[in-house]
């Protein structure tokens, strides 16, 4: 079945240094864009991280520092990569989690403005998870009668996850093939930041999700403990949430 689409989609997968959304960074990312007729364009790109990558990384993806020492910068291909992705919707396997939390910090850090807030994502791994709860190379089997034989190779992987949810399409009727409808239905939460330490509640305003005010608006929270937000400015949180929760300060701040 193929996807109805009312924009183009762009599904990606990266390979990185680690699983730190906040610290590490992007040595490969593979971009199938879906037009709206079913064109094909593929983007894949090796990136210097410009930081050593560990040797468990490397188990993973087999990428060394060798293979990316004279790769472009994420600094050096940004716009590229955001004029690529321009317009469309936003597919991947676990990007609601990791892959789009850890591009929009490498956007923040190269200074190029790209709200990937504003685009309908769809998570095939959540609607995976939420029909048959296996792995992608067991989604791949399973959906698509095939062996994942380049595991972790980013166009591969990509590649598996735009037929998995075509083939996700044919088997559940109650699967809308709509991007709004998917895009609802394999989101986690109703997160405000990627990293999901500010959500919106059952009453839409926005909370915090961890720490000593779980559960507290963050309007409140900034009024009555304005030494939180300085900590959180000073700490290890990803650079998305430190814009969200900064952007939320400003509004209250004018109201």
């Amino acid at each position: 079945m193929e996807l109805s689409l009312k924009n183009p989609v762009a599904f990606f997968d990266l390979e990185t240094t680690g699983i730190n959304t906040g610290t590490d960074r992007i040595i490969e990312i593979s971009i199938l864009k879906i037009n709206t007729e079913g064109q094909e364009d593929v983007l894949t790109m090796r990136i210097n991280p410009e930081m050593p990558i560990p040797e468990k990384a490397t188990e993973i993806h087999g990428i060394h520092d060798e293979d990316v020492k004279d790769a472009p910068t994420f600094n050096e291909v940004a716009k590229k990569l955001a004029r690529f992705i321009e317009g469309c919707d936003l597919g991947g396997y676990n990007c609601n989690r990791f892959d789009i939390p850890l591009l929009a910090e490498e956007f923040l850090r190269a200074d190029v403005d790209v709200d990937l807030k504003k685009r309908k994502v769809v998570d095939v791994q959540v609607i995976f998870q939420k029909m048959e709860p296996r792995t992608l190379s067991a989604a791949y089997q399973f959906y698509c009668s095939k062996n994942l034989d380049q595991a972790h190779s980013a166009e591969a992987d990509v590649r598996a996850t735009y037929e998995i949810l075509k083939s996700q399409l044919e088997m559940y009727q109650d699967l809308e093939n709509d991007m709004k409808y998917l895009s609802e239905y394999s989101a986690h939460n109703k997160f405000v930041d990627f990293a999901g330490r500010i959500i919106y509640n059952e009453n839409g305003i926005e909370v915090f999700n961890f720490g000593k005010h779980k559960g507290k608006p963050v309007s409140q929270v900034l009024q009555e403990d304005p030494s939180y937000f300085s900590w959180m400015m000073n700490g290890d949180f990803p650079r998305y949430t430190i814009k969200v929760l900064t952007e939320i300060k400003l509004r209250e701040f004018g109201k």
